[in-house]
């Protein structure tokens, strides 16, 4: 009796997945460390950890983790409104959530910076209180908060629309305050969303350029970013200087996805053995 395969087209769909990540992700990865192999480990330690490579390095990590934990805040406000709330051009509003997927970025950073300078529609306005949201560290954190928020709300919405409203009706009856319902009813069950989108964030914000290389004023050891940096040494021609300092990024990347990955497995394993 001849058998059947429950998934038709196994092998092509294999193949054409493993052709797809070997062009897209693996042979540049490869590419990126045999360049960087061409490097003695001294010189790699001198090309990646100089006094300005460092500076960069806490501009990137900085920002991106501020905007990501702000990315976190609104996007959570956002998607709970989104999902308990009905209101007029409710869907035209759910629709610019992904504003930030299909715009340029190098379009925000150009617009972010006209509204922002000193004699910008906005910044004329705050420019005079001291705060200044063009060519600093806080109009990248601004930047980077705008093209991360849709990872955190598209994470965490659909969760929020999968919750039974009757643990919330219970945790009422049982005398819980609105506050305590939130905290120890919903959160630990959006808490591996909100990681994931997190991680998401900041991943992204690391390797941004396009939006933030326009409202940065890119000074070296001040708000200069490890993406400009490394755009920097390939106009110099110092290729493998150039991915010394992008493997310190796709290092820190990795490192950031498995400690995100590990918290959420023990956030599932903690909340099944609670149920």
């Amino acid at each position: 009796m001849a058998s059947h395969r429950i998934l038709p087209g196994f092998r092509l769909s294999l193949s054409f997945a493993l052709t797809y990540l070997c062009l897209l992700v693996l042979i540049p990865l490869v590419a990126l460390f045999t360049k960087a192999s061409s490097l003695t480990p001294q010189q790699f330690i001198a090309a990646a950890w100089t006094e300005r490579s460092r500076a960069a390095y806490y501009v990137t990590f900085s920002s991106s983790a501020v905007a990501a934990m702000i990315d976190t805040v609104l996007g959570l406000m956002l998607a709970w409104v989104l999902v308990r709330y009905d209101f007029p051009f409710k869907r035209l509003f759910d629709s610019l959530v992904d504003l930030p997927f299909a715009l340029p970025t190098a379009v925000a950073g150009l617009v972010y910076s006209s509204l922002y300078v000193k004699k910008g529609w906005l910044g004329q306005f705050l420019f005079p209180w001291g705060i200044e949201l063009a060519y600093s560290q806080s109009a990248i954190i601004m930047v980077l908060t705008f093209i991360g928020l849709p990872f955190v709300v598209r994470t965490v919405q659909p969760v929020l629309e999968s919750l039974d409203a009757d643990v919330e009706e219970a945790a009422a009856c049982l005398g819980a305050s609105r506050w305590q319902t939130f905290t120890r009813v919903l959160l630990p069950a959006l808490f591996p969303a909100l990681t994931t989108g997190f991680a998401l964030t900041f991943a992204r914000a690391i390797g941004e350029y396009g939006s933030v290389v326009f409202v940065s004023s890119n000074k070296p050891k001040e708000t200069e970013i490890a993406p400009f940096l490394i755009i920097q040494k390939l106009e110099e021609f110092k290729y493998a200087e150039a991915t010394a300092v992008a493997i310190v990024l796709l290092i820190a990347s990795f490192a950031m996805l498995i400690v995100i990955n590990t918290l959420e497995r023990r956030t599932q394993a903690a909340n099944s053995a609670a149920n």
